[in-house]
């Protein structure tokens, strides 16, 4: 399933589309790398979250969606920003669930 940047309002639908985005830039098949999350913490409070995946021959490709401006920020294997995403829909966290990401 294709999931487009406006029709993402769930944390599923977020971490959906940032694993596709991630593998397609590395050519890597989604399936087969799994994605981990961390969340991201300032002044004691939640302010998104840190997606990486780890590929072949130590390919590391990271993403960071900041939930106060609704930004997805997209990095590649040399650790280099190449896209910037601006989400126009609030994603929904259920109370709790981004602290068990970490």
């Amino acid at each position: 399933m294709s999931i487009s940047i406006d029709s993402i309002q769930s944390l599923n639908e977020l971490r959906e589309y940032i694993h596709k985005t991630l593998c397609e830039k590395e050519n890597l098949l989604e399936e087969q790398f799994t994605m981990s999350e961390m969340a991201l913490r300032r002044r004691g409070r939640n302010c998104g979250l840190q997606f990486s995946i780890n590929g072949p021959r130590s390919v590391r490709l990271g993403a960071i969606w900041a939930s106060d401006s609704n930004m997805i920020y997209f990095y590649d294997a040399r650790g280099e920003r190449y896209a910037k995403v601006h989400l126009p829909n609030r994603v929904f966290v259920p109370e709790g669930e981004s602290e068990e990401a970490a």
